[in-house]
Formats: structure tokens, C-alpha cells, sequence
């Protein structure tokens, strides 16, 4: 079974939410990514979004773009990122890892080499933000074959385009909490409840939120009728903030100590 399912029916049985934190990958550097890695887990993560860094994000805000600026500046490649993810496993990590790239880095890859690298490096879901859903069959029946997961986002709309996107859906289903780019945010949409919950009407698979999310507080909101929710942003600033400590070794620990102590504190 895979790994993210078998993460998700855990967490059911113990009427748990998954916490689901999003890494850009390779910010700064290798090994830090690693040690971050490691933190998260250590601080309550479920499961790791590790974003490939790209020099075009459209669905990013403006933290994540500056992390993969610093990230691409480290010549950090979407090979980069899976050898991070077997890295991190070889130390120790047994949490689910998600790869959120856009589709270009895909192609460029290229099909079959992609997907010989996800099972190789043991990538339980893939996140394509740019990935149409009338364009995603092919990606879609590869992933099946492969034994990964093609997660999809789905935003407010009609309940027969919502239906249209969860027909294909594995793993989770990725409900976005607000419109536009990614970004910490104050208040959601109105009605953002309602809207899971159609969601969760239409699909037996775990619904996950993100898009904004970064307290404590609002992890609580929606773990109440979600079954994971995504932080991305506030962690990402997080690391942004920590890096003199992280770039130094003799303060190194205490920066993973400041990124560990935000992530549990999101989880109480």
C-alpha cells in the first residue's frame, strides 16, 4: 500500500488530522533542507509537501518565490529534490513525501525518466498546480502504474467541475481555502466550511485544506472538518527568517530549534 494511505488511515483510526507541512526544497542548501526535514518530523509532520523550486511560480506568493530564488541560486534541480528525499530517508525519516512542481520541470525530465525516479526514490504523490485536469490523463495513468499518487487541487467552483476533477483524484484531495496565490492570511473566503464540506460529499478520499493557513488556531478550525491540513507559507518564512542561525554552525541548532518550536505549536 502506499505509504501516504497507509499514513491517512493511521491517523483515522486515531481520529487524528494530518499536519502537512510544504518545504521548498534546497532552501538553502542540501544538507539544511535535510536537518529541516528531520524537524518537521520530529515536531508532529504527517506528511511533507517538498516543493521544487522554480523560476516561475505561478501559484506562489512572494515567500515562496524567494525561497526558490535562494534554492535555484544552489543550482537545486527536481532530481535534486528526490535525492533529498533519499537522503532524509537513509537519517532516519519515514513520514510521506509529496512532490509539488510545476509541469515543466516534468517535461523536462522527461516522461519515463520522471517516473522511474518517483518509485526509485520512494515519492508516495505528486502536486502538478499547472497541470489542467482535461491534459492530466496521460500523467494521471502513469502515476497508477508507478504506485503515486496524482493529488489534485480543487478550488471553489460548480459541483459538476468539481466532480470532473475528484473523478480522477488518488491520495487526497487538495482544497484550496482561498483564491489567488499562496500567502499566510488572516480570514478565508466566506463559506470556505460549506465548501469542504461539498467536497467531502463528493469523494471518499481525505480532504486536505491549504492556501493561508499559519496559526495554531487555524490549524485547529479546520482539522475539525478536514483530515489533513497544509502550512506553507509560515514555515517557509520560518526558514527565511532562521537562516543566519542555519547558515552558521555554531547557531545551526538553535535554528532548527526555532522552525521545530513553530511547527509544534501548530499542532498544540
Amino acid at each position: 500500500m502506499n505509504l501516504m494511505d497507509q499514513t491517512f488511515q493511521r491517523l483515522k483510526e486515531q481520529n487524528r488530522t494530518a499536519l502537512m507541512p510544504f518545504l521548498t526544497a534546497g532552501d538553502p542548501d542540501v544538507d539544511t533542507t535535510i536537518d529541516i526535514i528531520k524537524t518537521l518530523e520530529q515536531a508532529g509532520a504527517d506528511i511533507l509537501e517538498l516543493g521544487v523550486p522554480y523560476s516561475d511560480p505561478l501559484a506562489d506568493g512572494p515567500v515562496i518565490q524567494r525561497a526558490s530564488e535562494r534554492a535555484l541560486k544552489s543550482q537545486i534541480t527536481i532530481h535534486t529534490v528526490m535525492d533529498i528525499a533519499v537522503k532524509a530517508r537513509e537519517e532516519g525519516v519515514k513520514i510521506p513525501f509529496v512532490l509539488f512542481t510545476y509541469y515543466n520541470p516534468v517535461l523536462q525530465t522527461g516522461l519515463d525518466v520522471f517516473f522511474d525516479e518517483l518509485v526509485k526514490h520512494d515519492i508516495s504523490g505528486i502536486i502538478i498546480p499547472d497541470l489542467p485536469i482535461e491534459e492530466a490523463a496521460d500523467i494521471r495513468r502513469r502515476c497508477d502504474e508507478a504506485g503515486v499518487h496524482l493529488v489534485p487541487l480543487v478550488a471553489p467552483t460548480s459541483n459538476a467541475r468539481m466532480e470532473q476533477i475528484l473523478s480522477g483524484a488518488r491520495g487526497f484531495i487538495y482544497c484550496v481555502s482561498s483564491l489567488g496565490v499562496t500567502g499566510e492570511r488572516a480570514s478565508f473566503f466566506d463559506g470556505v466550511e460549506k465548501f469542504i464540506e461539498t467536497v467531502k460529499s463528493l469523494t471518499d478520499l481525505p480532504v486536505a485544506i491549504g492556501f493561508g493557513i499559519s496559526s495554531h488556531e487555524q490549524v485547529a478550525r479546520f482539522s475539525r472538518i478536514c483530515d489533513g491540513v497544509i502550512v506553507g507559507s509560515a514555515i517557509v518564512r520560518q526558514v527565511e527568517e532562521a537562516l543566519p542561525l542555519l547558515e552558521n554552525e555554531a547557531t545551526r541548532e538553535a535554528g532548527l530549534l526555532q522552525i521545530r518550536n513553530f511547527v509544534a505549536q501548530l499542532k498544540g
